[in-house]
């Protein structure tokens, strides 16, 4: 209860600062997905939903990226770090999430905060076999702080518009059937429907 609390106040957060910067407007709110199992006690959304804040972070070769990189794909934002024992749990998780949908117009985005950068991620990724997931660094926190995060693992969703859906707190079964109909509701062209997320490709 306590992260969902936080999670609620970094949304509200994030929708108040798209306000005050004069930004894109909010969307109307439209139909949400149904939510089912762990999704439906700790997801939550955001409602308008708003433009994803413009901070740049870095890929593996050190280059900046943002969010709007993404438009046309619907993005899973993850905040994680190596050192942290429930992200660990979650990673394979996100990856197997990536290789089921990641054809059909998803971006799992998992931005790691650890001040190393890809010294510390490379390997990482290599002992856990991360083969799918996007991997990525925040080492001077300035994604982490635009969304207001509380701690980590916290992941949020993003349409293909580039708008805030919602999030998540803490460590999530992301290829379980609840996460995968919640994203697919959201997939450009595609019908939500629940189904376990196939590895490969």
């Amino acid at each position: 209860m306590l992260k969902k609390k936080a999670l609620v106040a970094a949304l509200c957060a994030v929708l108040l600062g798209s306000v005050l910067s004069g930004g894109v407007p909010p969307a109307p709110a439209g139909e949400a997905p149904p939510l089912e199992g762990a999704f439906a006690d700790n997801f939550t959304f955001l409602t308008p939903s708003v433009p994803a804040p413009r901070e740049a972070f870095h890929d593996l070769s050190g280059n900046p990226v943002r969010l709007a990189d993404f438009r046309g794909r619907v993005v899973l934002l993850n905040f994680w770090a190596t050192w942290c024992a429930p992200c660990i749990r979650e990673m394979p998780s996100l990856d197997q999430l990536q290789a089921g949908l990641g054809r059909k117009g998803l971006s799992v985005v998992a931005v790691s905060i650890d001040g190393e950068g890809a010294k510390a991620i490379v390997p990482f990724a290599e002992r856990l076999g991360l083969e799918h997931i996007g991997l990525y660094h925040d080492f001077q926190g300035a994604l982490f702080k635009a969304f207001a995060v509380d701690g980590i693992p916290t992941t949020f969703l993003i349409d293909a518009h580039g708008r805030i859906v919602g999030g998540y707190p803490g460590p999530a079964e992301w290829n379980s059937p609840e996460a995968v109909a919640l994203i697919r509701h959201y997939l450009p062209g595609a019908r939500p429907k629940a189904g376990a997320v196939k590895t490969g490709g």
